[in-house]
């Protein structure tokens, strides 16, 4: 088929990053553009509401996790049926997920609207951060099913060679995003409220487009009359279980870490980790957004049994990741000061916490990416058990080990020394599991 023709090109850095270039300025873009509603309102409205929007952040983690176990486990499970030739199945397949999430969002948001007062009743909050985290998600969830759909369609245009157009979704959302940021706050004065429209509208470009786009045959990936197939239905769930538990247990782990703080701290320092949070997400996006972009060659590849492609595509992959590690910490270590200013002034209390905390938290940078290709790689290739215990270990069982330990040794800096720590048992693990299965899948 014409349209696959990329897949059966010569795999060299050029054709790889004919992928996965889009994809990386798409995911740096979407944290960007994450980042500058954190600057909006933290310079427009203050840091207590900085503070909430990382409140809400585990509520939000819920709908990411879905969506992400849809997304990724479906484009596995998806882009192995057309290396095998099944497209008209793969279509069917396709369209059924595509109207599962549709009916998941829907659910998700009736429940986040049922329990939201409850969770945020329960946390002690002063007043005014209480009544920003209500105000921001009652407005968040208005989009869940644009969020859930944005998500699969991001992936599927990748896997339907179609990343460019992927990428453009994204800035346009992105700048859309912004420039609502800035006109409903500074402009209309409507406070958190606006800049959560603003973000749910950024995010609704990518699913209005996608609806357009999988609607015409011309397509790889294209609508059709759904069939439900509970098999395929499970499949993607279990391949994507390890992408939905590291969304969820981040959400689990964020909690921990605003707990952590609101007790050593208080509430200064819980936007002091949105601060670092939003550090450390602009630099894993650069290794989520790789390897997003050869995930579907390596479902294609697995599905070929082209053994010879897939080792050079994990083999060029590995330097590729290496080397941008070494970048992202040596810009990290640079820019801490100019950073963590765009957000807090020196003179705010908050800023040296972040200051301090983002010099720890870059080491993580140079185990991250190799994380995060390594569970992304066992789920394209539709191993989602290993991905799940890679994931679930890097984001839950090694971060509840150091979260809980470091800080009663070290106090607040061990609760930035947490993350470099869990990071590297996380990459002891996936260099074990990548050594076991090699002769298996032939990397």
């Amino acid at each position: 088929m014409e349209n696959q023709n990329v897949y059966l090109k010569p795999v060299t850095l050029k054709n790889i990053f004919k992928f996965a270039v889009p994809t990386i300025a798409m995911t740096v873009f979407m944290s960007f553009y994450t980042m500058v509603d954190g600057l909006f309102v933290s310079n427009l409205i203050g840091t207590n509401a900085l503070s909430a929007i990382n409140l809400t952040a585990p509520i939000i983690q819920l709908v990411t996790a879905v969506s992400t176990m849809l997304a990724t486990g479906g484009s596995a499970v998806i882009m192995k049926k057309m290396g095998e030739r099944k497209s008209e199945e793969a279509k069917e397949d396709f369209t059924a997920l595509i109207l599962v999430n549709v009916l998941v969002g829907a659910l998700m948001c009736v429940l986040g609207y049922g329990t939201m007062g409850r969770v945020f009743a329960g946390m002690n909050l002063s007043a005014d951060v209480e009544g920003y985290c209500v105000e921001y998600l009652s407005r968040y969830l208005l989009f869940t099913i644009p969020i859930l759909l944005m998500n699969n369609f991001t992936l599927y245009m990748i896997a339907s060679e179609k990343a460019t157009l992927s990428l453009v979704c994204s800035v346009t959302g992105g700048v859309l995003n912004m420039v609502l940021d800035y006109v409903l706050i500074a402009g209309f004065h409507m406070g958190i409220s606006g800049a959560a429209i603003a973000t749910g509208l950024g995010y609704s470009v990518t699913a209005v487009v996608g609806l357009v786009v999988f609607s015409r045959k011309k397509s790889l990936l294209h609508f059709k009359k759904p069939v439900f197939r509970p098999r395929v239905l499970a499949n993607a769930a279990a391949n994507g279980c390890s992408e939905m538990a590291t969304a969820l247990v981040t959400g689990i782990i964020t909690m921990m870490f605003n707990w952590t703080m609101l007790h050593y701290v208080g509430e200064d320092g819980v936007a002091a980790v949105t601060i670092i949070m939003y550090v450390l997400m602009f630099a894993s996006s650069l290794y989520t957004g790789y390897s997003y972009g050869v995930a579907p060659m390596l479902s294609f590849y697995h599905g070929e049994q082209n053994f010879e492609k897939l080792k050079k595509l994990v083999g060029i992959s590995l330097k590729v990741i290496g080397f941008i590690s070494v970048i992202t910490v040596a810009f990290s270590l640079m820019l801490t000061g100019p950073l963590v200013s765009v957000f807090a002034h020196p003179d705010n209390p908050v800023y040296d916490l972040a200051v301090t905390g983002n010099r720890i938290c870059t080491v993580a940078l140079l185990f991250i990416g190799f994380n995060i290709f390594a569970s992304g790689m066992f789920t394209a290739l539709s191993n989602g058990i290993v991905s799940a215990v890679l994931a679930f270990s890097r984001s839950f069982v090694f971060m509840l080990i150091t979260m809980l330990l470091l800080p009663l040794i070290f106090g607040v800096n061990g609760i930035w020394m947490a993350t470099p720590a869990a990071e590297l048992m996380a990459l002891i693990l996936s260099a074990v599991m990548f050594l076991r299965y090699r002769g298996k899948y032939g990397y």
